[in-house]
């Protein structure tokens, strides 16, 4: 490897925890990539000196809300709402004439993404909370 490899390599490894996590932000910002969705995540140990911080805690539960919902796309959106939801048509209606409005709550990770794809694909902004 090159010394710029091996310094940075080095660096890397003088990281406390909450150093590596907001770094591993930065790079998901940058860059426009999820960490968490790759194999291989690097595990990060203490720092020298004792830095004795606990990991930042993944979010589990998401919390899906309609933001906006644009009158061209009503349609197209009560029938995204009305099939993850199982809503009769009436309250479909009702939910995507109120928004903002939560959808659902309690939602893994990936569930809420492929909803939210869903309803942002229909026309619809969507907020993952």
């Amino acid at each position: 490897m090159s010394e710029k490899i091996d310094k940075l390599i080095e660096d890397l490894k003088n990281l406390s925890l909450l150093e590596a996590s907001q770094l591993v932000s930065q790079i998901e910002e940058t860059f426009g990539v999820d960490a968490s969705s790759g194999g291989g995540m690097m595990m990060m140990g203490t720092a020298p000196g004792g830095g004795s911080e606990a990991p930042a805690e993944e979010k589990t539960d998401f919390e899906l809300v309609l933001d906006n919902v644009p009158p061209d796309k009503k349609i197209a959106i009560l029938k995204v709402v009305r099939s993850v939801t199982g809503l009769g048509l009436k309250e479909a209606k009702e939910l995507v004439e109120s928004a903002p409005k939560t959808i659902k709550e309690s939602l893994p990770k990936a569930e809420a993404e492929s909803i939210k794809k869903q309803l942002e694909e229909a026309g619809g902004k969507v907020v993952l909370k």
